[in-house]
């Protein structure tokens, strides 16, 4: 009987957990967009910081993915350190959500919030992606109460009930009880779990209040494993964000540990006369815990910059590999704030391609020989984001929604046009170089032609940029119309030069040049085109070369 009743706990935990992980999914996919305006507000307002930590794990149920997804970012180096601070400590408030919602188990309403299942089930075969989304939500919610239901029936047995009741009184020493809440959060790598568990246990009475509320302080600390696996083969700073979530953890444990410990009983009888409940005081302790924590520390995350600083000191004989710059494999996690920062990536690799191809006109033109490292450092880093981000993409592909799923297929596109851009501002520059060996260069009259093809594929760079970052599509008619005026200058210079040539005005040694960079710029061009219309579906290159 007790074998059985073990596998129900068993079980149910397995089901809550389910249930959580799918919430937690649907929840991210359909608030993506509110994440994305929570997270594009990050600032070193600490206040502000605490606020979108809290709200972003309270939108997606899970701390330890947002603990994670700010590790990600510093790791690409677009958080600091004191903003990540600020972000745990939010999320630390925000997985209470959890809590209180577990201990709405008590008021008898798991049967009907099981039946959620069902109807989240049934709105997964619709074919609209938010009934997808919406349902994924209601099913992983009914989970999460079939789940707590099973673990709950499971605690009635009254030998397994005893059974429980003598190992918490075997080991009934608040240091103990901590570590307890520490293994079992660690190996589950889930603190909601571990809290919704133990409030289920100390509804049924196989654990005192007292005993519960030191197992709850460890799986705070527990829960920091997940942060420290993530951390691993990451940069200093990024393992500082690790250490610094854990240092928030245990400080707030040693305080309450401290408090509890000395005035329990006063402790205790508090939580009794202001909430009824039994199971909600643990809920509402936890909260209690996470907040004064946070208030205790908020003035102090400087210091916790520094102590975590000290801990994981800077090793300047490691070789800094290139990565890049806004994504980190972390943020896979939490897949629509992942897509975010591609398209953040997406327009540094723009702004290095525009830059190219401004600083290849005087090697080209002039043979100045100055750009020429710039030039070389841009398009290695073009290429090197090229090949990691088209590997980023595929990973995420899986993890997104319909929608989601159209932009990642505009955006390989876009990558594709934006290392062909790299290539042609390199292919000028060469060209450049070439004939300088050579003793050749371009008459006035080819060089104004070039000038005037070169400055109308800088004003596409501006409205393709424009209209990718903003989706702005007013802007598209516009790039079309100039586009066309490029088009229409290939043919003309083309036809001008072939004129020179006759009237012996230009030599043939130069046109293999001329005609390179004369349709090198038009092919600019069209992949300019293709970047500014990837807002309005996904394309394929008017041109592979």
């Amino acid at each position: 009987m007790i074998f059985e009743s073990i596998l129900m706990l068993l079980a149910g935990s397995g089901v809550f957990i389910a249930g959580m992980n799918m919430m937690s999914q649907g929840l991210q996919k359909s608030a993506g967009k509110g994440m994305k305006n929570l997270l594009g507000r990050i600032s070193n307002n600490k206040i502000a910081g605490v606020g979108i930590g809290a709200g972003v794990t309270a939108i997606i149920q899970s701390s330890a993915a947002t603990t994670v997804m700010a590790i990600g970012f510093v790791n690409a180096g677009v958080m600091t350190l004191t903003q990540a601070t600020a972000i745990i400590m939010g999320a630390n408030i925000g997985t209470t959500v959890t809590g209180i919602l577990v201990s709405l188990s008590s008021l008898d309403i798991s049967l009907y919030a099981s039946l959620l299942a069902f109807i989240g089930v049934m709105m997964t075969f619709f074919s609209k992606d938010s009934v997808k989304k919406i349902g994924e939500i209601l099913c992983g919610l009914g989970l999460v109460f079939v789940g707590l239901d099973a673990m709950s029936g499971s605690l009635n047995n009254p030998e397994i009930k005893s059974f429980f009741m003598g190992i918490f009184t075997a080991i009934d020493f608040p240091l103990l009880l901590i570590l307890c809440g520490m293994i079992f959060t660690a190996l589950i790598q889930s603190s909601s779990a571990a809290t919704g568990l133990v409030i289920i246990m100390a509804g049924q009475g196989a654990i005192s209040i007292e005993s519960a509320l030191f197992i709850v302080l460890g799986s705070n600390i527990g829960t920091c494993v997940t942060a420290l696996i993530a951390s691993i083969g990451t940069t200093i700073n990024a393992r500082r964000t690790a250490i610094i979530h854990l240092l928030f953890n245990v400080m707030g444990t040693i305080v309450f540990t401290a408090f509890i410990w000395i005035f329990a009983d006063w402790v205790v009888a508090t939580l009794a006369s202001l909430i009824p409940n039994l199971q909600m005081q643990i809920a509402w302790f936890h909260v209690v815990f996470n907040v004064t924590t946070t208030l205790l520390l908020l003035p102090f995350i400087n210091h916790l910059v520094t102590l975590a600083t000290r801990l994981v000191k800077d090793k300047p004989e490691e070789v800094q590999e290139r990565k890049l710059r806004y994504v980190d494999e972390l943020l896979l996690k939490t897949p629509s704030i992942a897509l975010m920062q591609v398209k953040k990536e997406l327009e540094y690799i723009a702004m290095l391609a525009k830059d190219n191809i401004e600083l290849s006109f005087p090697e080209l033109i002039d043979q100045t020989g100055k750009n020429v490292d710039v030039i070389t450092e841009n398009e290695a880093i073009i290429d090197f984001t090229n090949k990691k981000l088209t590997r980023f993409l595929i990973e995420l592909s899986p993890l997104v929604d319909a929608h989601e799923e159209k932009v990642i297929g505009s955006y390989f596109h876009v990558l594709n046009d934006l290392e062909r851009i790299g290539d042609h501002a390199e292919n000028f520059m060469d060209i450049g170089t070439q004939m300088k060996a050579e003793g050749l260069t371009f008459s006035d009259t080819a060089k104004a032609e070039i000038g005037l093809m070169h400055d109308e594929v800088m004003e596409m760079f501006v409205l393709a940029t424009d209209a990718f970052e903003h989706k702005a599509t007013g802007r598209l008619a516009e790039l079309t119309a100039k586009e066309n005026v490029v088009d229409g200058y290939k043919k003309k210079f083309n036809a001008s030069h072939v004129e020179r040539l006759y009237q012996g005005a230009c030599t043939t040694d130069l046109s293999p040049y001329f005609f390179s960079t004369i349709a090198g710029l038009e092919r600019v061009a069209d992949h300019l085109v293709n970047v500014g219309y990837s807002i309005v579906s996904p394309v394929g290159s008017q041109s592979d070369n």
